[in-house]
């Protein structure tokens, strides 16, 4: 199949289509981990009202999905409008046992905020608070403290769909104040000329952190979102070892170019399995349905640093 220099798309791709799930228009850019002896995870699902909304999920094999007819009934400090406020695009991390979501909703205003929730058994969440400033579009947590605090990677955007982005680094002791904020990398030509965001929670590795993230570029035809890969320092993330020039993957199949945003992969789940060391990326494809590629991680690291400038 077209760009599988790395990543080899799982030939039952989508793995989850809107049909599966009750009242929804589309369900993508979900986050996926392990969980017990299976999976669970977080899932956007557009209703057919097209409000974002965010629903758990749980599977056996991380394949075969049974995502909840319902929204994430979310408990703590919550803002008055959660279930009407468009929450998506979803990221899970797990960190010293307990699962971490962050998503990016709208509580007040036009004003896009990061929401960060925690939960122990994907059936109660609570919501400890909104992190980061007004306007921030995506957040992802570290798997595991860096330098004993909590850390992100986040980009700061603006209340539209903007034609700008850039990474940046945050950390906290509580995950209420955040500070130490630092740029990790901009746009960067070619696939990645208009803007960049964080994908999945990078995974430690020996060089440092994997980072799976989205690419833009603006076209006459409109936005292509593809995926890219980088490594970061291990102690200090916000600088950078290493960043592959090429994309990873790019839109090229039907349920990738077609669909309610076209030409879109959005990356944001990564699996490490360490007995086989193959890494699974779960992505959103094309704003309607999800997809799922998968690569050795020593062939994965060794393109990164090789194409990296």
């Amino acid at each position: 199949m077209a760009n599988e220099t790395i990543f080899k798309r799982y030939e039952g791709n989508p793995i989850i289509k809107p049909e599966e799930v009750k009242n929804a228009n589309s369900v993508f850019n979900s986050a996926v981990v392990k969980f017990g002896k299976g999976y669970a995870g977080v899932f956007r699902v557009d209703t057919t009202k097209l409000f974002s909304e965010l629903h758990a999920g749980w599977s056996q094999d991380g394949i075969n999905w049974k995502i909840d007819d319902k929204q994430i009934d979310m408990k703590g400090n919550t803002s008055k409008n959660y279930k009407t406020a468009s929450c998506y695009d979803p990221r899970v991390t797990l960190i010293e046992g307990t699962y971490y979501v962050t998503w990016c909703y709208y509580p007040a205003g036009i004003s896009c905020h990061i929401g960060v929730a925690k939960t122990k058994d994907f059936k109660t969440f609570f919501q400890i608070t909104e992190i980061m400033l007004p306007y921030n579009r995506n957040a992802v947590l570290f798997e595991g403290k860096i330098n004993g605090k909590f850390a992100c990677l986040n980009r700061p955007s603006d209340p539209f769909h903007t034609s700008f982005g850039e990474v940046f680094y945050a950390e906290s002791d509580d995950l209420i104040h955040w500070g130490n904020h630092k740029f990790v990398f901009g746009a960067a030509g070619g696939w990645q000329r208009s803007k960049v965001g964080p994908g999945p929670a990078p995974i430690k590795i020996k060089e440092g952190w994997l980072m799976i993230y989205h690419g833009v570029r603006i076209t006459c035809s409109g936005y292509i979102y593809c995926m890219g890969g980088a490594i970061l320092n291990g102690k200090e993330p916000w600088k950078v070892k290493y960043r592959a020039r090429p994309y990873l993957l790019a839109p090229s199949t039907q349920y990738e170019m077609v669909g309610d945003v076209p030409n879109v992969i959005f990356p944001c789940a990564m699996l490490h399995d360490k007995k086989t060391d193959k890494v699974s990326i779960y992505y959103g494809a094309a704003d309607t349905v999800v997809g799922l590629a998968t690569a050795d991680m020593g062939e994965l690291v060794s393109w990164i640093k090789k194409n990296s400038d």
